[in-house]
């Protein structure tokens, strides 16, 4: 098994964190990792995402929700092509540092045949989280205009 785990301070409120990672329609404005993701946020559904790493081409995903606790965490299972053979456990948590500042958090465990000899696309998948993880914090730290 081999885990990827990434967090990031951010400054903003964790509901503003949480919202951003909740409005899938966004994704391609600001998503440079994660560009298009739909589905239904509840536990048991399946989710449809394309991911982009870095130096690759892309692929869609078909994760299903394991775990689901709106504003703090979002759990999904992942497969590549059948089970056991190269399965991605991704989560996203926030933790509230204070009213104004969140730790974003984002990993993945990898698990199956196929993790031994998967060494570009994990350190291509945690360059693409870090990307992702310093966008939203772009994101959320936007300041509101009137």
């Amino acid at each position: 098994m081999k885990e990827i785990y990434t967090e990031i301070e951010i400054n903003a409120p964790a509901s503003k964190v949480w919202s951003i990672l909740n409005d899938f329609e966004k994704f391609p404005t600001w998503n440079p990792f994660m560009k298009k993701i739909s589905g239904n946020l509840q536990e048991g559904s399946d989710l449809k995402a394309f991911i982009q790493p870095p130096n690759s081409s892309g692929m869609t995903i078909k994760p299903k929700i394991l775990e689901y606790h709106a504003g703090k965490e979002l759990r999904w299972l992942g497969r590549l092509w059948i089970p056991k053979l190269f399965d991605g456990e991704h989560s996203w948590i926030t933790e509230e540092i204070n009213e104004n500042k969140t730790l974003f958090i984002q990993k993945e465990r990898f698990s199956g045949l196929f993790v031994p000899f998967g060494s570009t696309l994990l350190k291509n998948t945690k360059t693409g989280f870090e990307m992702m993880n310093r966008a939203l914090k772009e994101e959320a730290e936007k300041k509101i205009i009137n």
